[in-house]
């Protein structure tokens, strides 16, 4: 069983940047494909990013190409989103979430953090 602990998340003015962090404990970390989703008021949980186990393939939603990268350290069992330039619209809970495969699709991830809340104020 994988747990998946996010952290910060925040409020930040438009323009800004934050750095997510999600830490795996309880399974084999760099054998998974780690993405990053969010789910605003009233709305679907949509997908963000996604990262193969060895960092090579990285996938983006368009909404945040060229702001958003993600990475991930195997050796602290972490991965990261680095959020630039951010939007009022980007305003939603971030979820981590593991994967075997490369997936876009929420319901193909198998294991879930709690969330971490971004707020951004224009």
């Amino acid at each position: 069983q994988v747990q998946l602990v996010e952290s910060g998340g925040g409020l930040v003015q438009a323009g800004n940047s934050l750095r997510l962090s999600c830490a795996a404990s309880g399974g084999t970390f760099s054998s998974f494909v780690m993405g990053w989703f969010r789910q605003a008021p009233g709305k679907e949980r949509e997908f963000v990013a996604f990262i193969s186990w060895n960092a090579i393939r990285k996938d983006y939603a368009d909404s945040v190409k060229g702001r958003f990268t993600i990475s991930r350290n195997n050796a602290k069992n972490t991965v990261y989103l680095q959020m630039n330039s951010l939007k009022p619209e980007d305003t939603a809970v971030y979820y981590c979430a593991a994967a075997p495969t490369r997936t876009t699709v929420p319901e193909n991830y198998n294991y879930w953090g709690q969330g971490t809340q971004v707020t951004v104020s224009s």
